[in-house]
């Protein structure tokens, strides 16, 4: 049986992999890809999903009722990467933020029910628990959020888990660690620092540096929201970690030496408003159904680095146009 998904956000970062994914390993599988192309959705990676005919793509807003309900019917499953993800700009400007994550994520899970979607998978992040000084957020700790960004995502998880209860809604919720790896928008971290080191620039290093997060490869992402589609539990939220944290200064140690520069590039910043000391997820819910990273910061950094180096033509015009 042929296996429809509605991807919302599948032009960006974790979401395009996603696709890829899905179409790599389900032969039979289609895919609707809603995105509304903003600053981090980018149309050059829908040309290259297009090369498959199991692929289509429709511009358009998660907030547009009318358009989710026109595209909702026929599908089995729903993934929402669709979201408004970066700290700074949420500090900058939250209202497009609560908009998008909030709201967008509340017409999409009640079309989704009204129409008796099968399967409901809400992307969030770990940033919801907030910091954690010392050991693993689990599932059930408090949301404890710092930023916009994150108190939007923990409002529509929050939404999306009402719905689980409320109606009865097989609904999955799934927080992850920091994501690396091809096709990441040029203003995070990792490409950031990687795409101004080809050019001699100095990388902009927030505050001591000592800063810990826990840095998943795309694919290990992707492959346990894979795994969610048949094996979660409707109702449940799964956290998703790769549990090997590394300070903020180490990351860019890693960067610098991959790529033969050192210490001198290293620009330090102002520290951001209410920056999270730490993160870290228990991620053992997920691992018992069977999965686990396939790859290390180690493994995947330096081969993320070379994408990065052979698709100039993908993140160049993407930081000219900023």
């Amino acid at each position: 049986m042929t296996r429809r998904y509605l991807v919302t956000g599948g032009a960006g970062f974790i979401g395009s992999n996603f696709i890829r994914r899905v179409l790599e390993h389900e032969p039979d599988a289609e895919v609707t890809n809603l995105d509304l192309l903003t600053y981090a959705g980018v149309k050059a990676t829908v040309d290259e999903l297009d090369a498959s005919n199991r692929h289509s793509f429709v511009l358009g807003d998660i907030r547009d009722t009318a358009l989710i309900d026109s595209l909702m019917p026929g599908h089995d499953v729903v993934v929402n990467f669709a979201a408004e993800s970066h700290v700074d700009r949420s500090i900058d400007g939250p209202s497009v933020f609560l908009e998008t994550n909030v709201v967008g994520t509340g017409v999409l899970i009640d079309a989704a029910r009204r129409h008796n979607i099968s399967r409901f998978i809400q992307v969030s992040t770990d940033e919801v628990y907030g910091s954690i000084p010392e050991g693993y957020a689990t599932e059930e700790d408090l949301l404890d959020p710092s930023s916009p960004y994150s108190a939007s995502k923990a409002g529509s998880d929050l939404l999306v888990g009402s719905y689980a209860v409320t109606f009865d809604y097989p609904a999955i919720i799934t927080r992850c660690t920091n994501n690396y790896g091809p096709y990441q928008f040029p203003e995070k971290v990792i490409p950031l620092f990687v795409t101004n080191l080809f050019e001699d620039r100095p990388v902009p290093l927030y505050g001591d540096g000592l800063n810990e997060r826990d840095w998943l490869y795309v694919d290990d992402h992707c492959s346990a929201l894979h795994l969610l589609v048949d094996a979660g539990t409707p109702g449940e939220v799964y956290n998703i970690g790769a549990n090997a944290q590394v300070s903020n200064i180490e990351l860019t140690q890693k960067i610098l030496g991959l790529l033969g520069k050192d210490d001198s590039l290293i620009e330090p910043v102002t520290d951001r408003p209410g920056h999270d000391r730490r993160y870290a997820v228990d991620s053992s819910k997920i691992r018992a159904l069977g999965w686990e990273p396939a790859h290390s910061l180690d493994d995947r950094l330096g081969d993320t680095i070379d994408w990065y180096r052979q698709r100039r033509d993908w993140w160049q015009p993407l930081k000219e146009s900023r």
